[in-house]
């Protein structure tokens, strides 16, 4: 599965990137919202892994910008703080972490996310 990985904590996204690289999962990396959508509307991206807390803007921000460019990707957003119900209910997304978060609770929801991806990515 192709995953992009947004977190504006290097140490942690280099983490999470080896942990799901070591699962067989291709993934793409990003420090800000202005990278993520570069990278988002780039390539193809089964699944989006999302720090809501980014320096120059919210995943909010970016899940809306990719909405609004017809680029919506499957998404897991993770966040130190709780998301509002009012956030999950309009970007609905596949799942919700609050950090700090075990490694294997991330990587159940993309095992979970792979599970309806097709071979060809399509949905």
């Amino acid at each position: 599965m192709r995953i992009l990985l947004v977190d504006d904590e290097q140490r942690l996204r280099a983490a999470i990137a080896r942990s799901l690289s070591a699962r067989g999962h291709t993934v793409s990396e990003a420090g800000n919202a202005r990278s993520a959508l570069a990278l988002a509307e780039s390539q193809p991206v089964d699944l989006l892994v999302l720090d809501i807390n980014l320096p120059d803007a919210t995943g909010w921000d970016v899940l809306r910008m990719l909405k609004e460019r017809k680029t919506p990707v499957r998404t897991v957003v993770f966040s130190a703080a709780p998301p509002s119900r009012t956030r999950i209910a309009e970007f609905a997304p596949f799942g919700v972490l609050h950090k700090p978060f075990p490694i294997g609770a991330l990587l159940s929801l993309v095992d979970r996310a792979a599970g309806n991806v097709s071979e060809s990515g399509d949905d």
